[in-house]
This record gives structure tokens, C-alpha cells and sequence, in this order.
């Protein structure tokens, strides 16, 4: 009689073991599994990285909306400087026709200085 209580309780015991060692595979793997926030620096890089292509985009279109008002300024000082020497006589130069000749050749470095990009 013994024997066979020892038997049961072994079986119970093994059956139980048995029964347990699915929930211990499953506990051990989720345990192996990698945290959520074991990621946050990839994508902290990745939010960096699009922080910065949006801030180059930005630049790039504030530069290309500069270059485009210094060009129409250009130009307008070009037809003003043109008009100034047709009506000036040859032998007299006025100061205006000097000081607008030196902003245009202002103008025009900050346009080349522009359409090389940020260096």
C-alpha cells in the first residue's frame, strides 16, 4: 500500500513538473526578449536624423526664396544703373551711378555666395 502512494505521488509529482514545464519555457523567453525601450536610441537617431533633413529642406528653401529676392534686386538695380547712364553726359559721372554700381557688385557677391550652399 505504500509502494503504491509513493507511486501516485511520484506520478502527481512528475505530471505536475510536466504540466509546469511549458510555463518556465515561456517565462524564460520572455524574459529573453528584448525590452521596448532597448530600441529608443535607434529611434531617437532616426527622429534626429529627420529633424535634420527637415531642417536642411527648411534652409534650403529660405536660401533658394533669398537668392530669388537679391536676383529681382539685382535686376532692378541693373535697369536703374543703366538708366542712370544713358542720361549722364560723358564727361560726369554722378556719385549715385558709383554707390548704385558698388551695391550691385554687393548683390551680386551675396547671390554667387548663395547659390553655393552652406559650406
Amino acid at each position: 500500500m505504500l509502494s503504491r502512494i509513493h507511486t501516485w505521488t511520484f506520478c502527481l509529482c512528475l505530471f505536475a513538473f510536466v504540466g509546469l514545464a511549458p510555463s518556465r519555457v515561456v517565462a524564460q523567453q520572455h524574459q529573453t526578449l528584448p525590452h521596448p525601450d532597448v530600441n529608443v536610441p535607434a529611434d531617437e537617431d532616426e527622429a534626429r536624423a529627420r529633424i535634420t533633413h527637415d531642417l536642411e529642406k527648411r534652409a534650403a528653401k529660405e536660401r533658394a526664396a533669398a537668392l530669388k529676392a537679391d536676383t529681382d534686386k539685382l535686376l532692378k538695380l541693373s535697369v536703374e544703373l543703366k538708366a542712370y547712364v544713358d542720361k549722364a553726359d560723358e564727361n560726369v559721372l554722378s556719385l549715385d551711378v558709383i554707390k548704385k554700381a558698388e551695391e550691385i557688385e554687393r548683390l551680386a557677391k551675396s547671390v554667387k555666395d548663395k547659390m553655393k550652399g552652406p559650406n
